[in-house]
């Protein structure tokens, strides 16, 4: 059974990027999309643009900073009444930032924390027990091929990933048995505005072959949830990646990483005198 097919299903971070096409993509199937940011204007015509190609679909926008824990409880409860229970959760919505650890902004990293995990956590607990007594639901997180790895420069995000990845596995044995569908995605770099939150420092980007589409992205994530699959790493390129991290010793990863994170250090130093 599908579990799109007829679902209400609620997308957070859906102004932008890979939750634009977990949108679109999800238009011709569900019942209803609940689309949850930010930036309302973009929600607004994110909604626009599906209403016209696909007229039984109901869009709900919702304007919602899902780092205040109030703002994110008060919407959920007005969704729970106005789709009466939400069927497929997407927790898409997370940013992170570049820099060594001892450098970064705190403010940054705390908002970090609490939208990729906390709200996450949260979404997840108060609309799980819905599906679980409908004994119908899913829920798809967006974690990273940071969430199966290591590397310098991105240690608060690459740990908020590392839980997604924990978070998810476990979740998904927890459900075992109730009917709800768990799936994680661990994509590499993604064509996204995801890096213009970064900060960038470098001035070098990911290598455009390693790189993939927002829709390509989607587009495997629905899929993997729809088949039940427990995790994918879209794209062949990440796929190969993630495979030679898992079969490297953690001792040979640390002794490649180490004069990368020494060279990161001077780049963020000289770009502050800048």
């Amino acid at each position: 059974m599908s579990v799109v097919k007829d679902a209400v299903v609620l997308i957070t971070g859906a102004s932008s990027g890979i939750g634009v096409e977990f949108a679109r993509q999800m238009a011709s199937r569900a019942k209803a999309l609940v689309l949850v940011a930010r930036r309302v204007d973009r929600l607004e015509q994110l909604k626009e643009e599906l209403a016209r190609e696909h007229g039984h679909l109901e869009v709900l926008v919702c304007g919602c900073d899902l780092t205040d824990r109030e703002a994110t409880r008060q919407m959920v409860s007005s969704v729970e009444q106005a789709t009466g229970g939400i069927d497929v959760l997407v927790n898409n919505a997370g940013f992170g930032d570049l820099g060594v650890f001892d450098r970064a902004d705190w403010g940054k990293t705390e908002r970090m924390i609490t939208l990729n995990v906390t709200s996450l956590t949260y979404l997840t607990h108060r609309l799980l027990p819905g599906m679980v007594s409908r004994r119908r639901g899913g829920i798809l997180n967006l974690s990273s091929g940071f969430g199966l790895a290591f590397m310098p420069g991105f240690s608060v995000y690459i740990g908020t990933k590392h839980y997604v990845t924990g978070f998810t596995e476990s979740l998904r044995l927890d459900l075992a048995g109730t009917g709800v569908t768990v799936t994680q995605v661990c994509p590499g770099p993604v064509r996204t505005e995801f890096v213009d939150t970064l900060g960038n420092f470098t001035g070098h980007d990911a290598p455009s072959f390693i790189q993939i589409s927002a829709a390509h992205c989607a587009r495997a994530s629905i899929r993997a949830l729809e088949r039940g699959r427990a995790l994918v790493v879209p794209g062949i390129v990440p796929r190969l990646l993630m495979l030679l991290n898992a079969l490297s010793p953690r001792w040979l990863m640390r002794l490649v990483y180490t004069p990368v994170g020494r060279r990161l250090r001077e780049a963020q130093v000289r770009s502050a005198k800048t």
